[in-house]
């Protein structure tokens, strides 16, 4: 088969031509995807790896491969244009039928396999630094390193607006088979369009109103952080990472398993949770499980972005690991069901939960169920643990939560990162949290383990609260950082605050020498400061005092209310 390859040094440029084209709105995944593309740094959104590559590939075949694989996949294929809104946002996909797309090519230079894994590592994590226009196809990026005609590695870096981590899988097992020679029959799964057109269905509407409503009442009840505690000052910034591999561990988990009637999934999902209920001094936890469509059959094999939460909400107050193992099961279930979202809706959402609560959802804990989005052959091209369990160090993440595990394999090696903000667990009880899962599943691998046994396990200990803290609703609130927030949102507006804790939540009097102030606009100028603040909240009542100085209560009072709209029952 041949096609257009003009050649420049380090640049290859191939047009491809595919069979279909065509338009239409985007996916729900899509909207989602392009907002955090929009918002978040390039490094975090897009996905980078080294894809395997067959025995004696050469460059003119790895081509061939490429342009047969965009040619395949609509997804590969689809743009965004600009939107007619003054900020441009994309409001339809296009698939194009033609294009080009270049392909970059670095020498090898004579290295050995380790110094080109290093190589591939080092050139997909810089090339993830670099934006991907969302108006042109397709939507991967790639690198080949290679030794004059032979390719020795392919670096591949995908554009989450297009794919996510488990149609990368897919479409790294369509790459081996074309790589080798193989003709692949025309891809049968629903494309991006067709996805499209379901969601815009009745039922496909049906179903994101359902889910939207299961979003509100955790975020309305549920805890609007999971590390509310001592030395949370800030916003979460270069999360340690370590990664553990246990073969040991994987027999232990799949002992669980057999013991408990629950996938492995659904097991680890409970051991974070037990851990991270224990080290939070909490037993209700609100936790984010990423790529929560793929649990769904139809989609399984969908080539395209299903990328979006389930909010799960898990009581972790049980007797034992078996207890918790089942209510994480229901639990997960009913998020990963309840994970078809508008996004906009959603993020529209979170502010009118915030306005009316006082506090705002933070996103704290995350896990990202991988083991089965990264293909067999590349776990097993790695070499093994020379330790069990092995720990690595892994270069600092840039990412905006607290806590997040990793499930990078779960059969014949137990693999995962875990990355953790130091202001949660310093590099110390980063090791000793990611040593305890192993620990935790060799206890639990022939009985029901009590709960109460993961101190001991574990060696961590829970967090503290040694300040002026209070449970209010499901959230414990330091009053210091509430006072420290109504003084950077009101500044001279208020001479004097006086804050109180009270049966219906907070109170707060305020002394201001402004007659034109009301507890409307104080309460939006304190939700406005509250980003980021996540051991705070805004009170439940105002009541100003009019007068240039002196406590508030010894003025004569200005007005009082919640300063919250007047809204109908949703």
């Amino acid at each position: 088969m041949t096609y257009d390859v003009a050649e420049q040094t380090g640049r290859i440029s191939v047009r491809y031509g595919g069979a279909s084209s065509g338009s239409g709105p985007l996916t729900l995944g899509q909207d989602n995807m392009i907002r955090c593309i929009r918002r978040d740094r390039p490094e975090q959104m897009n996905q980078t790896g080294a894809w395997p590559v067959p025995d004696g590939t050469t460059v003119s075949a790895a081509l061939d491969a490429l342009r047969a694989l965009v040619e395949r996949h609509e997804s590969l294929r689809t743009a965004f244009p600009p939107g007619p809104t003054a900020d441009a946002f994309p409001e339809r996909q296009e698939v194009r039928s033609e294009g080009e797309f270049t392909v970059a090519t670095v020498p090898a230079g004579g290295r050995t396999d380790a110094e080109l894994d290093v190589l591939a590592e080092e050139t997909g994590r810089a090339d993830a630094t670099r934006p991907v226009d969302l108006d042109a196809a397709p939507r991967l990026r790639f690198t080949l390193l290679a030794d004059g005609e032979l390719v020795r590695r392919l670096v591949v870096t995908a554009c989450h607006a297009g794919v996510d981590g488990a149609a990368v899988t897919l479409l790294i097992q369509d790459w081996l088979a074309l790589a080798a020679g193989a003709e692949l029959p025309p891809a049968a799964s629903r494309t991006p369009l067709q996805v499209a057109a379901q969601e815009q269905s009745t039922q496909g509407r049906r179903k994101t109103a359902a889910a939207l409503k299961h979003w509100e009442t955790i975020l309305t009840t549920g805890p609007s952080t999971v590390f509310a505690t001592d030395g949370i000052t800030g916003p979460p910034d270069g999360l340690a990472a370590v990664l553990l591999r246990s073969r040991t561990g994987a027999a232990d988990l799949e002992a669980v398993c057999r013991r408990t009637a629950a996938s492995p999934s659904v097991v680890l999902f409970a051991v974070f949770a037990a851990l991270t209920a224990h080290r939070a001094d909490r037993t209700d936890l609100v936790l984010s499980a990423l790529s929560a469509n793929r649990q769904r059959a139809a989609l399984a094999d969908h080539i395209g972005t299903l990328a979006q939460d389930a909010l799960i909400a898990l009581d972790t107050e049980a007797g034992d690991l078996d207890e918790l193992i089942g209510r994480a099961k229901s639990a997960s279930f009913t998020g990963y069901w309840h994970s078809t979202l508008n996004a906009d809706k959603v993020w529209r959402l979170l502010e009118d939960v915030a306005e009316r609560r006082g506090a705002r959802f933070a996103r704290q804990v995350v896990v990202n169920d991988l083991s089965l989005a990264i293909p067999e052959a590349m776990s097993e091209a790695r070499p093994g643990p020379v330790a069990d369990p092995e720990l690595q160090w892994l270069p600092d993440q840039p990412m905006p939560v607290r806590l997040m595990l990793n499930l990078l394999r779960t059969t014949g090696t137990l693999e995962f990162a875990l990355l953790a903000c130091p202001q949660v667990l310093d590099r110390a009880d980063t090791e000793r949290f990611a040593r305890a899962v192993p620990a935790v599943l060799a206890a639990a691998a022939d009985r029901p383990l009590p709960l109460a046994e993961l101190a001991a396990l574990s060696g961590l200990r829970p967090a503290t609260r040694t300040g002026d803290w209070h449970r209010v609703g499901a959230d414990w609130i330091d009053l210091d950082a509430v006072r420290g927030l109504l003084s950077e949102a009101l500044g001279p507006a208020a001479t004097a605050v006086d804050l109180t804790r009270t049966e219906d939540g907070l109170a707060a009097r305020l002394a201001t020498d402004d007659p034109a102030l009301t507890p409307a606009a104080v309460h939006r100028a304190v939700i406005a400061a509250l980003p980021d603040r996540e051991t705070a909240m805004a009170p439940h009542h105002y009541t100003l005092h009019l007068g240039p100085v002196g406590a508030p209560s010894a003025l004569p009072v200005l007005a009082q209310g919640s300063g919250r709209a007047d809204r109908p029952p949703r």
